[in-house]
């Protein structure tokens, strides 16, 4: 009985030795099963994240569009109206001086008066030339009848009449060629008094009674003795950009403002454009006039004309920051529906700073990339971020 006991109970450790292994297999089993899932749960989860990470995350705008009416604002620099020099016509010494700078002055009013005593001698010297010239041309005269009534009776030769008859018209020749020399010293005589060509100011006064006056006839410079202008109103010249060249056109009008006249407006009509683009600057110049009956606004002075200027059909605007200007010129980067790149060729206009331009290449529903990375190519799948992105997205510069 004992042998059977015993020999039972070595059986009964064998089975339950072997139930233990088998659960220690078992177990060891679970886990390596457990943690081979785990690996590739977490392999799973690796790939799709770097799946999800190669996909990057853009902010979108729609292109703005522009109004239909510019204000725009140029410099420009105030003129006279009419602006004029007054020079001498002949030498002289200033006698008299009868304006200052300053002074307003009527049209034809006597400005200086100058003593041209040379000039008066040559005067005195013409008209004794005329005066011997006409002598002559009557001798001349008397001859010449005497001669042709000797002809009639043979008394002398055809040779003669005809010399005498030369000799006359040679007299007549000199005497009016004297005349008009002293006419032409009588006219320089009168240009020793010096009038106002046309009412206005004089805005500059170079000379004083004493002054020795040169008017270049002799080689030498010639001395500016007063400069009148006419201010009651002014000219304003402008250079307008190309592309609001056709819309400046004459009878335009615009507002200015002067930094000496704070928080006031002064306005200025177009009146007249050269038709012609400068081809350094490319920009049209255009002329306004601007009223100045109180002669409140002086010439010379800087005013910013603003204008407002009709836009053919409205432009779109981008943040400066949506641009991408590669080798193959200026690209704006756009999301397809299908959640792709595609880069679109833009030409820019105007540049705002935090916007610019976008004149063609857009139509204006399309979804644009703001600060797009270099890495962007053609093609490449993206995802858009939420609209709060969108409208945080940033305004900095172009990215190159």
């Amino acid at each position: 009985m004992e042998r059977r006991t015993a020999s039972g109970r070595q059986e009964g450790r064998a089975g339950v030795g072997a139930v233990a292994a088998l659960l220690l297999v078992a177990a060891v089993g679970v886990l390596v099963w457990w943690g081979i899932a785990a690996r590739a749960r977490s392999l799973a989860d690796l790939t799709r994240d770097t799946r999800e990470l190669a996909v990057p995350t853009v902010a979108v705008v729609q292109p703005a569009r522009g109004v239909a009416q510019e204000n725009l604002v140029l410099p420009g620099t105030t003129q006279a109206y009419i602006d004029a020099p007054i020079y001498a016509r002949t030498s002289g010494y200033v006698k008299r001086r009868y304006v200052d700078m300053g002074a307003k002055v009527k049209a034809n009013q006597l400005l200086a008066e100058l003593d041209a005593p040379e000039l008066d001698q040559q005067i005195q010297q013409a008209r004794g030339e005329l005066a011997t010239a006409e002598a002559n041309a009557r001798l001349a005269q008397t001859t010449a009848d005497r001669y042709r009534e000797l002809l009639k009776t043979d008394s002398v030769s055809q040779q003669d009449a005809d010399n005498a008859s030369g000799a006359l018209d040679a007299r007549k020749a000199a005497v009016e060629s004297a005349g008009h020399n002293v006419q032409r010293l009588e006219e320089l005589q009168r240009y020793t008094r010096i009038y106002a060509p046309f009412a206005g100011t004089i805005t500059a006064r170079n000379t004083d009674v004493g002054a020795l006056i040169d008017p270049g006839a002799s080689g030498g410079a010639a001395r500016e003795l007063f400069h009148i202008s006419v201010t009651d109103k002014l000219r304003l010249f402008v250079s307008v950009p190309e592309i609001y060249s056709k819309a400046a056109r004459p009878g335009l009008t615009a507002s200015l403002t002067l930094a000496e006249f704070p928080g006031r407006t002064f306005t200025a009509t177009l009146a007249r454009t050269s038709d012609v683009l400068d081809t350094v600057s490319r920009t049209l110049l255009v002329e306004f006039e601007v009223p100045n009956p109180g002669g409140e606004l002086l010439a010379g002075a800087y005013a910013e004309v603003h204008l407002k200027l009709p836009v053919p059909a409205a432009t779109l605007r981008l943040p400066s920051n949506a641009l991408m200007f590669r080798a193959d010129g200026l690209r704006a980067a756009v999301v397809t529906p299908g959640g792709t790149v595609t880069m679109k060729p833009v030409s820019m206009g105007r540049d705002f700073g935090a916007e610019v331009e976008i004149v063609s290449g857009l139509t204006g529903d399309e979804r644009v990339v703001v600060n797009p990375p270099d890495s962007l190519v053609e093609g490449q799948a993206v995802r858009v971020a939420p609209a709060a992105a969108e409208k945080t997205g940033g305004t900095g510069g172009a990215r190159k």
